[in-house]
């Protein structure tokens, strides 16, 4: 059995301890707005329903680890006493997870990841339509836990409008556990699919993805490509360079065949079967491949 002393782990080290123990969470897709109106939307996974009567949630922005830095969710909190939590299934896991992305103050997470901002009824942020239920909440209470990197922030939130997409439903009106194939977070880069298990996510925490914004209307507007197909596609830091592509057209007999068919459909589901093994700069340089 090993031992620790907290207090003798680094922050860092400890987070990873407790993060792959206390698993799996569930996951708050946060969307604020800044007192000036400027929308955000951020996932956090130290969450969970604490009453229902009245109708509690918690979650948790703790202060970034690496450098002691508080995140926007919270500030908008403190600012506006408002936020939207939008639960997360596996058709937008890979879209929330690039919203995750640490991009400047005053980008548009909505955007950046490809989901779609709808107005609330009771607050101000917008809602994730893509989510199939959307809690609008007030603020009730901020209480920090600590001053240092890792120190959590929980956020007591009520629930003051409910929205649930009628196809997650059974012929009772119940949420059916199986149609809304939840997420949940776990340590590293896992996550679990609440009915079918243990899956990896690469965090975009390391670079700047160019965002699902930049990726061009004819690959975003095929029918080939879901939610999670255009949020790996934007969660690469930069494109095939023109040299990269022509030696990988060079040395691949596949994409050579598809080019010369001349056959859009063909060569977009060749890029779907690379986002399906994570070969992400792959499956752009097919999609950027011609004749």
């Amino acid at each position: 059995m090993l031992t620790l002393d907290p207090k003798e782990l680094s922050a860092a080290k400890l987070q990873g301890y407790l993060q792959s123990a206390i698993a799996p969470r569930p996951i708050a897709f946060a969307s604020t707005i800044d007192k000036n109106g400027k929308p955000n939307l951020s996932p956090f996974s130290f969450f969970n329903i604490f009453s229902s009567n009245p109708p509690i949630l918690v979650f948790s922005p703790a202060r970034r680890v690496r450098d002691n830095s508080i995140k926007h969710t919270l500030i908008n909190c403190q600012d506006t006493k408002q936020v939207v939590i939008n639960v997360v299934n596996y058709d937008i896991v890979q879209q929330m997870s690039l919203s995750s992305t640490e991009y400047p103050d005053g980008v548009n997470e909505f955007a950046k990841s490809g989901l779609t901002a709808v107005p609330s009824d009771s607050v101000k942020p917008y809602r994730v339509a893509e989510s199939p239920v959307q809690l609008e909440c007030k603020v009730n209470e901020i209480i920090a836990l600590g001053t240092g990197g890792g120190a959590g922030n929980m956020i007591i939130c009520e629930v003051v409008k409910i929205h649930i997409n009628e196809a997650i439903l059974d012929e009772n009106g119940i949420i059916d556990p199986i149609k809304i194939d939840l997420v949940s977070r776990l340590g590293g880069h896992w996550y679990s699919r609440a009915n079918q298990g243990l899956f990896e996510v690469e965090k975009p925490l390391a670079t700047l993805g160019i965002g699902v914004d930049a990726i061009p209307d004819f690959i975003k507007e095929s029918a080939i490509f879901n939610g999670n197909d255009l949020g790996k596609l934007g969660n690469v830091e930069s494109l095939p360079t023109e040299e990269e592509i022509t030696i990988f057209v060079k040395e691949n007999f596949e994409i050579k065949g598809v080019l010369s068919a001349d056959d859009e459909v063909k060569k977009y589901q060749l890029a779907k079967l690379y986002l399906d093994k994570n070969e992400v700069l792959t499956a752009w340089k097919v999609l950027l491949a011609k004749k």
